[in-house]
């Protein structure tokens, strides 16, 4: 652990993330560390405080003499999802079959009929679980989890 936090104020120390981002992820590494492990329902229970999906892309050591590199940093509040999975029974069953026909064309066997409002939490818990770390050949670091 001691490792990551090293690695978090070196970046830090060459402006590759701010003192938020800093400070975030300094949080999230004592908190993983420092805390023993959690009984099933406990960790349900943190995992149910999950409030934004967040994606970071920090450009490599390449582009810092390079000139400008763009930086990403979005963060999508779980309501919004929340609400979006929602919006899907206003579709038009037309709308639906359409989408369910495109993504079954890109490989993607999914119905939307399948979607239903009291699946959601178990959806969002889920995905509370997701966590991509990818560094490409570059250095760009891309970086997709939940907070």
């Amino acid at each position: 652990m001691a490792e990551n936090k090293k690695k978090v104020l070196e970046m830090l120390a060459q402006n590759k993330i701010s003192t938020d981002e800093a400070y975030r992820l300094l949080s999230a590494l004592e908190s993983e560390g420092g805390a023993a492990e959690d009984t099933s329902k406990a960790g349900t229970a943190a995992k149910m405080k999950s409030k934004y999906l967040r994606v970071c892309i920090v450009p490599g050591s390449e582009h810092e003499h390079g000139g400008k590199a763009d930086r990403v940093n979005v963060r999508v509040p779980m309501t919004l999802i929340r609400s979006g999975m929602k919006f899907t029974s206003l579709l038009p069953p037309e709308a639906r079959d359409k989408v369910t026909g495109a993504l079954h064309e890109k490989g993607i066997d999914f119905d939307m009929r399948n979607l239903k409002p009291e699946d959601m939490d178990e959806f969002l818990e889920a995905l509370s679980d997701l966590e991509v770390d990818v560094v490409s050949s570059d250095g760009e670091a891309i970086k997709v989890f939940v907070e």
